[in-house]
This record gives C-alpha cells, structure tokens and sequence, in this order.
C-alpha cells in the first residue's frame, strides 16, 4: 500500500502516522499482520489480524519479554522515553525486567542505552533500537524482531500484545504564545502538583513545551480512566487561564 510516489505525497493518508487503512486491509485480506512505517522509515506501528492498531509500547513489551526469557535483554532493562504507559512498566516488571526512562526523543534513548550498554529501546511512536543490529531506528528490523516472537512462540500477535494492559492516557495540547519555566507560571505548576498529588502512585503527569511548536503537551495516565479525564481538564484550566502563557 501507498507505493505510488509522486514526489510531493509521502506520507499522505499512509504508513505509521495513518495506519487505519492499513488495518481494515489486514482484515479484507485476512493476513497475519501489517506493518507501517513513516517517510525515512525508521518507524513502526502495526495492526494485528483482528484489525486493531499495536504501537511502540506493545511492541517494546512483547520483544522484551521474548528477550528476558532468552537471556538475551542486556541487565533486564528496556530503555523508553517518558511518553511510555505506565502499563509497560508494569509489565515489565512482572516478567522480572525493568524500564529506563529518558526525554522525548530517539537520540535520548540511544545515548542512554550507549551509556548503560544496554540493547534494547524505543518509544510509543514506533522508533525501536535493537543495537545488537542497528545503530540507529530501523523499521524493517523492528518488524523482522515482531516476526521473529510470532513464529518463535507460535502465538497471533493479537495473543502476544493482548497481556499488556494499558493505562489509561490522556493526551492534550494547548496552543502558547510564550514558553517561561514552569516555575514562573504559578498557576499551572500548582494544578500539575496537585495533579500528582491525588493520583499519587497510581498514575502520572507529565507536561512539557514542544521543542519545535507553540504548544503546551500535558500527558495523564491513571488506573481510573475517568480520574485521568478529570485530572487533565483541571490541568487545562490553568493552562488556559494562565496570562504566563498567553
């Protein structure tokens, strides 16, 4: 699919940032998986045989746990950025394993695995580094690692990622016209504290300035999906409201 380039339409309603049409061909074709890659493919997200959307922190637990049994996850520890669900953490630590967050960014994650020799990373968007392989994201290697769980265990990919369960996650954005440090926008970091506050050890807050827009990025996850809504509207308020920002 999305094979005709025309020079000006990479991307177009295609590949990993639109995978819906990739997933309703799964099904019509009754195929096993289908794989999704964006322009430079360094990305992966998938769609399973039942039709529904895998991202980078299903495919991240489901390596991970292929590699934790074989010996083969460097000091047991899967490196992710602070996007990643809380539900993979958890996961990983059920299989004896644990997750090393970083900042946003792949090169975070590659620095930090460098550092740490480790050899296994990723993020929620799909970039995953296998450095036994490759020195940097590769979407075709991801895929291949995918294949490799399915025919290894004999299980639909919809069995593999279906023993992960997500958090809940809210995601929002909200348009700025100035960037301060958190700390001199009074009212926003006293509803992120109080945020973290209730929801405590059962969920998780992060709010951060895009590096490359005008936009504030406030991120909830909770147990309770509906204490994470709740807790991400009060969030908005503030930021709203907030003359720091606008």
């Amino acid at each position: 699919m999305g094979t005709v380039p025309d020079g000006t339409n990479i991307n177009r309603r295609c590949g990993a940032l639109y995978p819906e049409q990739l997933a309703r061909t799964v099904v019509r074709e009754e195929a096993d998986l289908g794989v999704a890659l964006d322009g430079d493919a360094d990305r992966l997200i998938l769609a399973d045989e039942k039709g529904e959307i895998v991202d980078g922190d299903a495919v991240m637990g489901l390596v991970a746990e292929m590699f934790i049994k074989e010996g083969r996850l460097h000091d047991n520890t899967v490196v992710a950025t602070v996007m990643s669900n809380m539900g993979l953490d958890k996961y990983l630590r059920r299989l004896g394993g644990k997750l090393l967050r970083t900042a946003v960014g792949d090169r975070y994650v590659i620095e930090a695995m460098r550092r740490g020799g480790l050899n296994f990373g990723g993020e929620q968007s799909g970039h995953m580094i296998f450095l036994d392989h490759s020195t940097t994201g590769d979407g075709l290697v991801s895929s291949l690692q995918v294949m490799a769980v399915m025919l290894r265990t004999g299980k639909k990919l919809s069995e593999l990622v279906g023993r992960f369960e997500r958090f809940p996650q809210i995601l929002e954005a909200v348009e700025v016209a100035a960037k301060p440090a958190m700390e001199n926008v009074p009212q926003l970091a006293a509803a992120v504290k109080a945020a973290e506050k209730r929801l405590g050890d059962n969920g998780r807050v992060l709010v951060r300035f895009s590096g490359t827009e005008n936009v504030l990025r406030i991120m909830v996850e909770a147990e309770d999906g509906a204490l994470a809504r709740a807790e991400t509207d009060k969030i908005l308020e503030a930021a709203h409201s907030a003359p720091e920002l606008h």
